[in-house]
């Protein structure tokens, strides 16, 4: 059965609903074998998945190589595929994006994808101040302009970015995080992005695994996943692990949600189609790191529409217990 399909703002392009995330299969997330990244690449593909989205910094390159060689076995159709630039300046400022640098992150990426045009590059979460600089989108724009890539875009971390980038007339999608816990952006920014045909592509879904409904207060996370080290937001910003809930605070919510899970359904899958109920949504780009969990994703898609009682009741779990935590930080 094919997926559902969603205009990707006022591209002319359609992708699935469902994409996929490939930060888990590039690093910070726990060890995952070239084996096993290939392996769950092909399943998100075998399974009709049309949007992949990675980043120049997930695994230093790994992610972007990993998609290319993938792609480069495989015929028919290609997907989308979406990546990001400029977290790998350092320090990590506003003064950094000048379009020598941005070139040179674009070429690296071409390079990694095996792509002469990038079909979708994404300021990667930059500081707020590149948001004030128009030189900044003047070098997107002349990037498109000489063909290193087809289009722009942003990923946000707070809602207030996202207003302001979209006031750029050629941004043609903005990645912010919107899920169970993270609510906030469907107050206003949702409306302004689709009013302007901007794509809307949702990043962690799935608040770091937290609703799969899976985790324990004794869950173990290996050294090297972001869910062990920057709980507090000492790598990257907090509200990247666990959408920037406290994890007991989290814990206790998931409780409450269990039981409004679908019969037949996963708490992951219901997390997935609850972000899809929005119509303002583009994709959402739910992370895998086994074969497994990526068809589990892509299954989500053909879930029931979940009923108006189910949303009221997750929109009370989270005005009770989550929203004092996020609800104006991000």
């Amino acid at each position: 059965m094919s997926l559902t399909t969603r205009a990707f703002g006022s591209s002319g392009i359609d992708t699935t609903a469902i994409g996929f995330g490939a930060w888990a299969i590039g690093g910070t997330w726990g060890e995952v074998t070239e084996v096993d990244a290939k392996a769950t690449l092909n399943a998100t593909l075998d399974a009709g998945v049309t949007f992949l989205d990675t980043a120049d910094v997930y695994g230093d390159g790994r992610s972007e190589r990993l998609i290319r060689d993938v792609l480069a076995t495989r015929s028919g159709p290609r997907p989308l595929v979406a990546t990001k630039a400029g977290r790998r300046l350092n320090p990590h400022e506003a003064q950094g994006y000048t379009k020598e640098n941005l070139t040179a992150f674009v070429d690296r990426s071409r390079d990694n994808l095996g792509m002469d045009t990038l079909d979708l590059l994404q300021l990667h979460c930059p500081p707020t101040a590149v948001y004030y600089e128009p030189a900044v989108f003047r070098t997107l724009d002349a990037l498109v302009a000489e063909g290193k890539i087809a289009r722009y875009g942003v990923s946000v971390e707070k809602v207030e970015e996202g207003l302001k980038a979209i006031a750029f007339p050629n941004v043609a999608s903005v990645q912010i995080i919107y899920n169970m816990f993270r609510q906030r952006p469907d107050e206003l920014f949702f409306h302004e992005a689709r009013r302007r045909g901007v794509a809307i592509i949702v990043r962690v879904p799935l608040a770091s695994g937290m609703l799969t409904g899976k985790m324990t207060r004794e869950t173990e996370f290996a050294q090297d996943d972001h869910r062990n080290f920057n709980r507090d937001g000492s790598a990257f910003d907090k509200g990247e692990t666990f959408a920037g809930v406290p994890y007991d605070v989290a814990l206790d919510a998931v409780d409450e949600i269990r039981p409004l899970v679908p019969g037949g359904a996963t708490m992951a899958q219901m997390a997935l189609r609850w972000i899809l109920m929005n119509d303002a949504v583009s994709v959402v780009i739910p992370g895998a790191r086994r074969p497994d969990q990526a068809q589990s994703n892509a299954d989500a898609d053909a879930l029931a529409p979940l009923p108006p009682e189910t949303m009221d009741k997750v929109r009370g779990i989270y005005e009770a217990r989550i929203a004092p935590h996020v609800h104006q930080l991000w």
